[in-house]
């Protein structure tokens, strides 16, 4: 079984084609979930933004609710078959539907169901794509090559957002009149933006499906239904319970520093305008700095990873991060936020690289979709630990610079969980 890994390869197109999925799917996550769509359902289609807050996070809950349960299954049936690609495509296309359906929402109350609805349906087949796009790794890269690979994925993911970013900001939000004579009327401005995010996520996405290999089918016979499905995840997990329970270690404890990571960039922006004066231009600056400094830390990331290991690299990341979050706790200015910002920054992306090759390397061959289903349920599970501990400090102490250190002890949380956990290094890991 375990030469079925070394059916990768790292010809340049299919490793190109690869990442180039992640610099389209960028739009979704950067312009519909983050920076703009969302922002719109809740300030100019809801009655009123809190209103529109609370309904944008019910919707999200629901959404993550849905990837829950069903990930590890989704997986699970697309490894059985070998069918990765076609499935990351049926998912894919769903999200780009969504994403250009999202066109006919007006800025109005009348509109914001049918956009919370469409959000929350392109949230749930975005994970699942992820699922599947994440278990190709191994069809792109070989044992040598998995960390560099990975590392240049998240890369073009950052570098693709802040390219994205910049032409809807300029082309479509900030004119009065934009491209095409689109103007703010109606939401139309918006609107166009939703639209031009759907194009480019399908244009970038294509490639993949021309260059990329299929990964090899787990050989295993496909449950009857979604219900067998889990009962033959359950024996799965039992039994790496009783034989080797790394994998359900690294998932629990990645889980942990993984909402960490997604906090920094939650209340990243936040933290800026509260507590460091940043104006709206200042925060959008910084966002682009701060994508571009996490693109590049993943690239070194990545080779890093091939030659020491991926716990290595991420031990080191998360010792990073708790220093720099450290330093901006104590330290104030502006000066302050962007040296310690930006070296949060750069540490992000090689965390979040080398989390996705330690899975790679210590799941039994050809079960990565469902070990993914896995890395996206435990994930969710934990999801709230990140706003709570900001949120809670903040509560507590009346200010955003004791949120900042509920979001440090969070990192040390999951790096005092991960510190434990064999990483795989040596023949293992050259095996993988």
């Amino acid at each position: 079984m375990r030469a079925t890994r070394r059916r990768g390869s790292t010809r340049t197109p299919a490793v190109l084609g690869w990442a180039l999925w992640d610099w389209g799917a960028s739009a979704f996550s950067a312009i519909i979930v983050t920076f703009v769509f969302a922002v719109y359902l809740t300030d100019a289609v809801a009655a009123d933004p809190d209103a529109g807050a609370r309904a944008l996070g019910l919707a999200l809950t629901a959404a993550g609710v849905c990837v829950a349960l069903l990930a590890p299954v989704t997986g699970q049936r697309a490894d059985a078959r070998g069918r990765r690609k076609v499935w990351l495509g049926v998912h894919s296309a769903v999200v780009i539907a969504c994403m250009a359906a999202m066109f006919a929402v007006r800025d109005e109350q009348a509109y914001l169901l049918l956009g919370l609805v469409l959000l929350a349906v392109a949230s749930v087949f975005f994970e699942f794509a992820e699922v599947n796009y994440n278990a190709l790794l191994v069809a792109v890269s070989t044992r040598e090559t998995r960390g560099r690979v990975s590392g240049f994925g998240w890369g073009m993911g950052y570098f693709g957002t802040v390219v994205v970013l910049a032409f809807v900001l300029f082309a479509f939000v900030q004119p009065d009149v934009g491209l095409f004579g689109v103007t703010a009327q109606d939401g139309l401005n918006i609107r166009a933006v939703a639209l031009t995010a759907a194009l480019w996520f399908a244009v970038f996405a294509l490639p993949l499906f021309l260059l990329v290999p299929e990964a090899p089918a787990s050989g295993e016979a496909v449950p009857r239904n979604v219900l067998a499905s889990y009962a033959v995840l359950g024996r799965r997990i039992a039994q790496m319970w009783r034989s080797d329970r790394r994998l359900l270690a690294f998932l629990g404890a990645s889980a942990i520093y993984r909402d960490g990571l997604a906090a920094v960039f939650t209340f990243g922006g936040v933290i800026a305008a509260g507590t460091f004066g940043f104006s709206q231009a200042e925060v959008v600056v910084f966002a682009i700095a701060a994508n571009l400094t996490s693109g590049l830390g993943a690239l070194v990331g990545g080779r890093l990873d091939d030659r020491l290991g991926p716990k290595a690299v991420i031990v080191a990341s998360l010792a990073g991060m708790l220093l720099a979050g450290t330093l901006l706790v104590l330290f104030t200015g502006r000066a302050a936020f962007w040296v310690c910002g930006l070296a949060l920054s750069v540490f992000l992306g090689p965390a979040q690289s080398a989390s996705r090759t330690f899975l790679v390397r210590v799941v039994p061959p050809a079960r990565e979709g469902e070990a993914f289903g896995l890395y996206a349920t435990t994930g969710r599970a934990v999801s709230f630990l990140g706003p709570l501990a900001f949120t809670g400090f903040v509560a507590a102490f009346g200010t955003q610079r004791a949120g900042m250190v509920g979001i440090v002890l969070v990192l040390l949380a999951g790096l005092v969980a991960v510190l434990p956990i064999t990483g795989p290094r040596g023949d293992e890991a050259r095996a993988a």
